[in-house]
């Protein structure tokens, strides 16, 4: 997932409200506790298969893939800005031209001198683009607060906390149970409600969608079909439908075409629970759930359009995945590890998945020993025009295995152009990029 420069048509964007309202909200906090908020800103298992992959130059000439840019989907679906440039870090006010330069220019001193918060001295641009990844900020402006003592994350949206909480009665916003946040009746579009206590012991898909965004509705159609076949399978599976329409009237219409459930549309203040829960920062977003309550998946979406037979259900994560047009949009959540094979040979895909696959199997677990999210994310990619637009946008030798982690927000990206790519080599060179030990290159 990269921040936009400004929303398009087909996108949500969880509407931020003015520095007046933290202002006030702060204000109103520090009569009764002390709070520091933290307020981001972008600037900027080796089985039967070979240990080793060698490297083989491409003579052929690329096709190129008339402008489209791999990933091509953002939150809200949109193609990225710009017919494919893939999406960046929006600037803050006074960075990147003339009068943001030095110690942040004129306009950054004034915009940061009404804050009564912290903020990173402008030039560290460093640590600002560490935070931007891991926190996987997607759109700007984005508010999370965190505890001081753990640095755990409290609340991933900000945003909807002072909007709909500012004076702060509910600090400090701590994540509350699936289970509490939707309590209460749920809707079938033929008007029969059913309490949200019968969901105990089914998966169920939490799933952010509104009628007025195309990409909302495809994912519709397709999820029908889905739907239909988990349940005919005799799975225990139910979706809730959370709208973010704009009026009741276009909420019944599109509910009309749904099987599932919903949150009354008149439901606000739920809706928007659940909005803050799972950090939504845009549509459509298919947030899967096993049967205690807990993510399977953030990545509903893409699972259900890889997957259209259903045959993986519930979609738990892949520590490596097949770099394809549907999960290509993940590029832009954080640092990715890309190896690109030549997927004429038969079984080399497989090969280098089975490669990669126990670091990254290690990394995932000891971050999630620590209750934080893994900061790589790893593909394998094959010959495609998508996989060849990704190779032209990024400049990368025309070299098939060819070891790669790209940083789509910092714009940088780290080549390990070798003859060979052993598992040692890239447990090398993950832990090198991990321990900020290697140079990167501008994309």
């Amino acid at each position: 997932m990269g921040g936009r420069v400004r929303p398009s048509p087909a996108e949500t964007r969880l509407q931020p409200p003015h520095a007046l309202a933290l202002r006030t909200l702060l204000s109103s906090l520090r009569s009764r506790a002390s709070l520091r908020v933290e307020r981001f800103r972008s600037i900027d298992r080796q089985g039967c298969f070979p240990r080793t992959l060698t490297t083989r130059r491409k003579p052929k000439p690329r096709a190129r893939c008339c402008g489209r840019y791999p990933g091509g989907q953002y939150p809200g679906g949109q193609r990225g800005p710009s017919r494919g440039k893939p999406a960046r870090p929006r600037r803050g006010r006074g960075e990147g031209g003339p009068r943001g330069r030095g110690e942040g220019g004129p306009d950054w001193q004034d915009f940061v001198r009404d804050m009564p918060w912290l903020a990173l001295p402008y030039k560290e641009k460093h640590r600002k683009l560490k935070l931007w990844n891991k926190y996987r900020i997607s759109n700007i402006p984005s508010l999370i607060f965190l505890d001081a003592t753990t640095g755990k994350v409290v609340c991933r949206n900000g945003l909807l906390v002072i909007r709909d909480d500012p004076e702060g009665l509910e600090f400090p916003w701590g994540p509350k149970p699936f289970r509490e946040v939707i309590a209460g009746p749920l809707l079938r579009n033929n008007g029969q409600s059913l309490e949200s206590s019968n969901l105990e012991g089914s998966h169920v898909g939490v799933y952010f969608s509104a009628h007025w965004c195309p990409p909302c509705r495809s994912l519709t159609r397709v999820l029908v079909e889905s739907y239909r076949k988990i349940k005919e399978a005799g799975q225990k599976f139910e979706i809730i439908f959370v709208s973010a329409d704009r009026s009741e009237e276009s909420f019944k219409q599109y509910f009309s075409e749904m099987p599932w459930l919903a949150v009354p549309y008149t439901d606000e203040a739920r809706r928007s629970r659940l909005n803050r829960l799972y950090g939504i920062q845009g549509i459509p977003t298919l947030i899967v759930l096993d049967p205690q309550g807990e993510v399977i998946t953030r990545q509903g979406r893409v699972e259900v359009l890889n997957d259209e037979d259903c045959r993986e259900f519930p979609w738990h994560p892949k520590p490596v995945l097949e770099l394809s047009d549907s999960n290509a949009v993940q590029l832009n959540e954080g640092p990715c590890l890309v190896l690109f094979v030549d997927s004429e040979d038969d079984g080399e895909s497989e090969a280098a998945k089975q490669l990669i696959q126990p670091i990254a199997e290690k990394i995932i677990a000891k971050y999630k020993a620590k209750e934080e999210e893994a900061p790589l994310l790893f593909f394998v990619a094959g010959e495609d025009d998508m996989t060849d637009s990704l190779r032209d946008y990024t400049n990368l030798p025309e070299a098939a295995p060819l070891l790669t982690i790209l940083d789509m927000s910092a714009r940088a990206k780290y080549v390990m152009d070798v003859e060979e790519i052993t598992p040692a080599i890239v447990e090398a060179f993950v832990n090198d990029f991990l321990a900020e030990k290697l140079k990167p290159e501008p994309i």
